[in-house]
């Protein structure tokens, strides 16, 4: 059965790292479209990334990290949620015509 987890990345950032995001871009838009990842956020100030993935347990998660080329760019924690809720999970509220 597949769960699902939050990885919590913190990174650090030069000039090769800049040129291997096109690449990583890639891998997650490759992630996202299999259904692998859910959600993928960055935030450049604080050097933190999130990333919503499904997968059957956490060794399989960190299967999917080591294949980005930023990795060696992460420390992470990998936590399984028990609860993912928001509007996006959420059925169409109906129109009335």
């Amino acid at each position: 059965m597949m769960k699902k987890y939050q990885v919590s990345i913190d990174f650090s950032w030069d000039d090769e790292f800049m040129t291997l995001v096109p690449a990583h871009r890639t891998y997650i838009n490759y992630l996202i479209n299999k259904d692998i990842v859910e959600y993928y956020a960055v935030s450049m100030e604080k050097r933190r990334t999130w990333i919503t993935i499904n997968a059957e347990d956490k060794e399989t998660v960190e299967a999917y990290l080591i294949k980005s080329p930023l990795y060696k760019y992460w420390t992470y924690e990998i936590d399984e949620l028990f609860v993912l809720d928001g509007h996006g999970f959420r059925l169409p509220s109906l129109q009335m015509n």
